[in-house]
């Protein structure tokens, strides 16, 4: 297939040479949560076609994006993961998160991957500038899945699941998406979502984390 370009001398549109394809972006979405198989990848985007997701995991890899990687034995798996260019997406990524989170119709129990809830919805609303300084480690038990974040000194990244976690949200990943989109409090969600923790690990986590005000209903 002939290489498209919006051929104008723009960030935007040289940007959107790269990743403007259809299926592209959400591609990087699921391999800024961790490197992933192909077949990780077929499971976390079910509309795409398995030729048209090696045609995209090719196209990333061409542009310098994406790279292969072979973990070591016992695993001994090829994954595909963000190159360190690939990562300058991160911001990219976050900021389209915030803009579609107050456009997306009320989420219902189940129908929310964990992953997302937590990688794709909360993690993007981090404030960096009030989490400079700040630590703070949390478990996230959602719908049967666990998955762990770190705010350390203004960044997110990966907590040690061996640590001792500040603060472990339980419940449905649809309810951590209502918190997050501001259209219900932790009292409101109780039993669907709960906390424990310190009450000053979870008045960080509110100052960590400002929620979005959703669209106003007619």
């Amino acid at each position: 297939m002939p290489h498209k370009s919006y051929d104008q001398y723009c960030g935007i549109a040289a940007a959107l040479d790269v990743v403007g394809d259809r299926w592209t972006l959400l591609v990087l979405r699921e391999l800024s949560f961790g490197r992933l198989r192909f077949t990780d990848l077929r499971t976390a985007l079910p509309g795409i076609a398995s030729n048209l997701l090696a045609g995209r995991l090719r196209d990333l890899e061409d542009a310098g994006l994406v790279e292969q990687q072979e973990l070591p034995a016992p695993a001994a798996r090829t994954v595909y993961a963000l190159t360190a260019d690939g990562r300058r997406i991160g911001p990219v990524l976050a900021a389209l998160a915030k803009f579609g989170l107050p456009l997306l119709d009320d989420p219902v129990d189940g129908g929310v991957r964990p992953r997302t809830a937590v990688h794709g919805v909360l993690a993007p609303l981090l404030d960096g500038v009030t989490a400079a300084g700040r630590d703070l480690t949390m478990r996230f038990d959602l719908d049967g899945e666990e998955h762990w974040l770190r705010v350390r000194d203004g960044r997110l990244e990966r907590a040690d699941r061996a640590a001792q976690p500040d603060l472990v949200l339980t419940g449905s990943a649809a309810a951590l998406v209502e918190l997050c989109r501001g259209t219900a409090d932790l009292e409101t969600l109780a039993p669907r979502l709960t906390v424990r923790g310190s009450r000053a690990a979870l008045t960080a986590f509110h100052e960590l984390f400002p929620v979005t005000t959703a669209v106003p209903t007619a």
